[in-house]
């Protein structure tokens, strides 16, 4: 890192020390999401890290937000995930709106005042997203959406849903992306999940019942929905890979600190070769990991971006986590698997990485789809 990165790092380590780790059980438990923290985060520009300074973003590079969500993730993936995903917002208006849309939408998410959600999945569209059956029908100055969205992060607490729906024929080239707002007729919230994990994070259905969308809130034209789509999966792709990583850290450092610390036989566990081993290699897979990411946020911010990469880096760093907070539980024991210790909730933040922004399985066909056309 350089000397601008290590001061970004300081900082918001303060800040997580400060605001977010004194109430991460209580509000775990509450499933209790504090959007004042969330407001904080843009007043210190985290929250439109890679967005341009005329609409209020700071104009860094995907490498350094992928190194602020890391450090955001050590203490929250809940949060981490939050800035993530609405980030991922701001770059769709950035990079598919028109000025009129950015000029009116991104000022607001870009400081933090409001969260962008992302509107994909369905109830029976999750991998196969070009599968989707909401349907936007055009009328009189706009469209008539009709359908639900399932699994939406940060549902109903966000403002901006940029929401998919078909506008044409069956597959791909019938979706198209449509700016929606909390508040809009028609668009109501559905279920509340209750899930394992990121349970500071709400993650709820959308429902659309002959909601009108006008013209101006289409997003380049019909049929670009699933383009669109795909281009922010990508990128997403190496963010939430950063969270994994900054997750694993956390882990790791939480089981050096009680194994130095824990005694059994009168001698620190950590001097126990067997538990040396396991750190040695959660070690190198998270460092494995943080270079898969920074080369592939290296690679999207030299305007090369490397799909194949891309979804090395997200299925490296999210199994990784998995694994590593697997073993950061075992190296506690008995009360690493209670809520006394804050590893048994790393672990079940660690399990849905691995499926969100298209599964670790799903990864492994864009791998292999590359390597395929690489060598054809």
């Amino acid at each position: 890192m350089n000397e601008f990165q290590r001061e970004l790092v300081s900082s918001i380590s303060k800040f997580c020390m400060d605001k977010i780790e004194p109430h991460m059980e209580h509000d775990d438990a509450n499933s209790n999401f504090r959007m004042e923290i969330f407001n904080e985060l843009g007043q210190m520009g985290l929250t439109g890290v890679t967005l341009p300074e005329e609409y209020g973003g700071l104009g860094l590079s995907y490498e350094d937000l992928c190194i602020v969500l890391e450090e955001i993730a050590k203490y929250s993936v809940s949060y981490s995930v939050t800035v993530s995903v609405s980030t991922m917002v701001q770059s769709i208006l950035n990079q598919f709106g028109n000025d009129e849309q950015k000029k009116k939408y991104l000022p607001a998410l870009t400081s933090g005042i409001e969260i962008g959600a992302f509107c994909l999945s369905e109830s029976h569209s999750g991998s196969d997203a070009a599968s989707l059956k909401t349907t936007a029908k055009k009328v009189e100055g706009g469209y008539i959406l009709n359908g639900s969205k399932m699994w939406i992060t940060s549902g109903g607490i966000a403002k901006t849903y940029i929401v998919m729906a078909r506008t044409g024929d069956q597959g791909a080239k019938g979706i198209s992306a449509f700016i929606v707002r909390d508040g809009d007729e028609g668009f109501s919230y559905g279920k509340l999940e209750k899930k394992m994990g990121w349970k500071v994070s709400p993650t709820r259905e959308l429902v659309f019942e002959n909601c009108f969308v006008k013209d101006e809130d289409l997003l380049s034209g019909e049929g670009q929905g699933f383009t669109i789509a795909m281009s922010a999966l990508d990128r997403g792709r190496i963010t939430i890979g950063s969270v994994g990583v900054g997750l694993s850290q956390r882990a790791l450092d939480e089981s050096i600190k009680y194994s130095l610390t824990r005694e059994q036989f009168k001698k620190p566990i950590f001097e126990f070769q067997g538990l040396q081993w396991m750190m040695a290699d959660m070690a190198t897979e998270i460092e494995a990991s943080r270079l898969l990411v920074k080369q592939a946020a290296k690679d999207f911010d030299n305007g090369a971006p490397n799909v194949m990469l891309a979804s090395m880096a997200k299925m490296k760093a999210t199994d990784t986590a998995m694994k590593v907070t697997t073993d950061a539980v075992q190296i506690h024991g008995g009360v690493g698997y209670t809520a006394e210790y804050p590893v048994e909730r790393y672990m079940r933040d660690a399990k849905v990485l691995q499926i969100v922004e298209g599964t670790n399985q799903v990864q492994k066909i864009v791998i292999a789809r590359a390597l395929k056309k690489k060598h054809a």
